[in-house]
């Protein structure tokens, strides 16, 4: 690691620090401590001889005094679970000594050469970080703190290297071997075995090392650049997966053609390798040159995956693609700042996904997303900054407010400069810091100088957690309106003040009376309160704000009912269109679930959501992509943290019979209109542009009109599933019986798992369907799916598929019983031994307890005070255990 913990120590190393804690407390690690790595190291050289069971790797690492750094006459190498076989410092026997993991040698001079060798056995390692094995292959995923698992070395990110590997292994198991950057040399031997000596001429962190080794087959074709270079480009999966690789390769040279478009980055290698792997923690990983990723984010074609899961993966490899750049070329200093790279690169893949499906539903879309894991964890006890100041586990620190609210951080600088000047501040950022680690603050002033921006209070964004709230009023002065905006920054853990921020948000005032639509102007709320002065449209002023959702901030306004219907009905921007159904909706639901609301306000509000749904449902200037999105009703997370406000306490279940409530009088009122928009869409090719969207609202009108009439309906999604032609229209209807106590439920989850039985991502489908439904007895029903066959807590995606699905299912999660929490629960405590990266990420689901009412918060609490009572967690569940404890 790169960051030290006071008292600090030469080499910056946390593992000597804070040696006062518990035997099973982590130290603390703390932003402020980074010190540079005494030692360069500028190349690296690997031997490795493979083996499932047994491989040994020999590591010589070329290391120079750092004159950035503070003397040191010996090197910290880190280690996790190795043993060294042999320690040699230029040829000779080593005086080394063993400090916990890590491995001490000494050095004299200001330059070395250190062989280090180890053994590890890869099928051994359920954590599936450092080198492991994976249904008969070699796999490897180093971020953030793995590559010390396979050999000693200074693993952090600070310290770049040229690596050039050698792999050796026998032929019949390992028949494709591969690693970072180019391929230089390879051979067979007598003995059955071959080798394979690869070269990366850019340096890089350890974290970015990777090696696979195994019976792989590639989809391949080349892509030449913007320059004229042919780069190979090959997608490896085994060889029965070979058929669903098209789309994966497909996205590639699509994101490789954009990059050069839009930002000026051209690929800078020989080869492009995408390995698809079966087991493994993360969604994909962006090694220099070879990036390996999980398989449900490479396969994909119309009969074993949806329209999202097409989507997914186009987005997953750009985002990976993208990292090329933003994120190896230009790496993190520290992971602190892991904004740095996975925040500048969600935007970019953002920005390419809408350029490639249209930007007003995508930009709906990740709305969606942030606000259903973000907001939540932004006012929870996990909050922290988008570049964080302290951590116990960095694993942790993979989260929505790094990833999705670091891209919105950004994007709010890209609204303020315009895309020119953005660019040529992005452009600046690479020129100035390719090859180097770099900073938060790097980027920040890259941006300042080459887009001619101030940001100096901008960085507040950094530093600061919390989602700001901004009130809203307004009053008409003459032919103009005086619209004042005041803003708080909620407290949060460790940070009970906050100062205010700049919030740019894109404005346009209508006129209701007129029908007439504003001209939209960016207005900056740098102030706790300011007043800007809007010119009318006409009488009846309605504000439409936050338009495209400029910033990631909660709108709080006073709109009545027929200016939301209007804003539904008629605005202009998509984003703002969509919003004003959500604020009609929730307005509605969390009034109705908090008791607040008397049986007139609850009918016309019923009635007024019905109205803009049926205006929806008629707008032929609508394309079907948008009116499924104008379709959905706010999700019961994101419910949960409207009605969570100031001493007010969510009560999950009265949300959901609000909720499930909203949905039945809406597919009664509306039974005609959706019967015919489901009939319509049915009758929409495959192959047709359209069908992407009519395929949306098909399964949009079935969720309704099951709500209200769940026997008709039970038959028509039935029908739908039998007549499928692709699984988007399959996984639609057997979500919605999935929901119903039907025969229909049982004989078409049957008919599927016979179908797709041999198919490990199909089969996630088939479990988180039931883990997700409504059916009345789903925790009995996930409880029988955990003692299935095809049941795994070694697998990932399996675990993910059922479990973290169910703690994802409001009414089965958080059941009165408490019997919902006591299963997450029990999942941590079983799951942290075998795989603890996977375990903690379970933990926040539990962790939110404060913020639900007392009976559930009480039994949610109580589940994380048995979790820390085992002992013996891993860094990574006591970290989040003790925070949403503590926080």
């Amino acid at each position: 690691m790169d960051i030290a913990t006071t008292p600090t120590n030469p080499e910056g190393n946390p593992e000597l620090a804070d040696a006062a804690r518990t035997p099973h407390e982590p130290p603390v690690i703390l932003r402020e401590d980074y010190r540079p790595f005494g030692w360069l190291v500028p190349e690296v050289r690997l031997d490795f001889d493979l083996g499932l069971t047994r491989t040994r790797v020999r590591a010589e690492l070329t290391v120079q005094r750092n004159a950035r750094a503070d003397h040191a006459d010996t090197i910290r190498l880190n280690g996790d679970g190795l043993k060294p076989l042999s320690v040699t410092v230029d040829g000779a026997a080593a005086d080394w000594r063993m400090d916990g993991d890590d491995l001490i040698v000494p050095l004299r001079e200001d330059a070395h050469l250190i062989a280090v060798e180890t053994e590890i056995d890869p099928t051994a390692n359920t954590q599936l970080m450092g080198l492991y094995a994976s249904g008969g292959m070699l796999c490897t995923q180093c971020e953030a703190e793995g590559f010390r698992r396979i050999t000693f070395f200074p693993d952090r990110p600070d310290v770049l290297s040229v690596y050039t590997v050698r792999m050796h292994g026998p032929k019949a198991v390992f028949p494709i071997l591969l690693c970072n950057g180019n391929r230089v040399a390879e051979g067979d031997n007598d003995d059955g075995t071959h080798w394979a000596e690869w070269n990366d001429p850019w340096p890089k962190p350890s974290y970015l090392f990777a090696l696979v080794a195994g019976d792989l087959v590639a989809n391949s074709k080349p892509f030449v650049t913007c320059s004229g270079r042919e780069v190979e480009c090959n997608i490896w999966v085994r060889k029965e997966d070979l058929a669903r690789t098209d789309h994966a390769l497909e996205s590639l040279h699509r994101s490789m053609q954009w990059d050069e478009e839009v930002f000026g980055r051209e690929y800078d290698l020989d080869l492009y390798n995408i390995v698809a792997v079966s087991d493994f923690n993360m969604g994909a990983m962006e090694n220099k040159g070879l990036n390996v990723f999980n398989t449900k984010y490479v396969l994909a074609d119309p009969d074993t995956a949806t329209d999202a899961d097409f989507d997914a993966v186009e987005g997953v490899i750009a985002h990976e693609y993208f990292h090329n750049w933003s994120g190896n070329r230009v790496t993190c200093r520290d992971w602190f700042q892991l904004s740095l790279k996975e925040g500048f690169t969600v935007l970019r893949d953002q920005l390419f996904s809408q350029d490639m499906r249209g930007e007003a539903v995508k930009r709906i879309e990740d709305v969606r997303i942030l606000r259903a894991a973000q907001f939540p964890e932004d006012a929870g006890p996990l909050a922290h900054p988008i570049r964080p100041d302290s951590y116990r586990e960095i694993s942790n620190f993979y989260t929505a407010t790094v990833y999705n609210k670091g891209a919105e951080v950004i994007r709010m600088m890209r609204s303020m400069a315009g895309v020119e000047r953005f660019r040529a501040g992005t452009d600046l950022y690479f020129d100035r810091h390719d090859g180097e680690a770099a900073t938060c603050e790097d980027f920040v002033r890259a941006i300042e100088d080459g887009a001619g921006l101030d940001l100096a209070q901008f960085r507040l964004w950094y530093s600061q957690a919390g989602t700001p709230r901004v009130s809203v009023s307004q009053k008409v002065e003459g032919d103009s309106l005086e619209l004042t905006l005041r803003q708080t920054v909620p407290a949060t853990p460790g940070q009970p003040d906050k100062q205010p921020m700049p919030i740019p948000l894109r404005v346009a005032v209508h006129s209701r009376a007129a029908a007439a639509l504003g001209a939209e102007q960016l207005v900056v709320l740098a102030e706790a309160e300011r007043t800007f002065t809007l010119p009318l449209s006409g009488p009846d002023p309605v504000v439409s704000i936050n338009r495209g959702f400029t910033a990631p901030v909660v709108i709080e306004r006073a709109l009545d009912r027929e200016d939301l219907v209007f804003l539904a009905a008629h605005d202009d921007d998509p984003f703002a269109r969509s919003e004003a159904l959500q604020e009609l909706a929730v307005g509605h639901l969390v009034g109705t679930a908090s008791g607040t609301l008397s049986a007139d306000q609850q009918a016309a509000g019923e009635a007024a959501i019905i109205g803009a749904f049926r205006s929806s449902l008629a707008d032929a200037a609508l394309d079907d992509a948008m009116r499924g999105e104008l379709m959905m009703l706010p999700s019961e997370t994101y419910l949960f943290e409207a009605m969570a406000t100031g001493e007010r306490k969510a009560d999950p279940g009265a949300i959901h019979a609000a909720r499930e409530g909203l949905k039945a009088a809406i597919g009664s009122a509306l039974a005609d209109e959706l019967g015919a928009l489901h009939a319509r869409a049915s009758a929409v090719p495959l192959d047709d542009p359209a069908g992407r969207g009519a395929r949306k609202v098909k399964t949009q009108a079935l969720v309704y009109l099951a709500a209200a009439d769940p026997g008709r309906t039970a038959k028509l999604a039935a029908q739908q599933y039998d007549a499928a032609d692709n699984m988007t229209d399959r996984q639609g209807a057997l979500m919605v019986l999935c929901g119903l106590d039907c025969p229909e439920r049982d004989e078409r989850l049957a008919a599927f798992h016979a179908r797709y039985k041999d198919n490990a991502l199909v089969v996630d489908k088939w479990f988180t369907l039931q883990a997700l439904s409504l059916h009345p007895d789903v925790i009995a029903q996930v409880r029988a799916l955990a003692e299935h066959p095809d049941f795994t807590m070694r697998n990932p995606n399996r675990v993910r598929s059922l479990y973290m699905a169910f703690a994802g299912n409001p009414q089965g999660f958080h059941d009165a019983s408490g019997e919902g929490y006591r299963m997450i629960a029990d999942v941590i405590l079983a799951l942290d031994p075998i795989n603890p990266q996977t375990a903690a990420r379970f933990v926040p689901s539990l962790g939110r307890w404060r913020r639900i009412e007392p009976a559930r918060a009480a039994l949610m609490k109580g589940e994380l005070e048995r979790i820390m009572a085992a002992g013996k967690l891993s860094r990574d569940t006591f970290e989040q255990v003790s925070r949403s404890l503590e926080g």
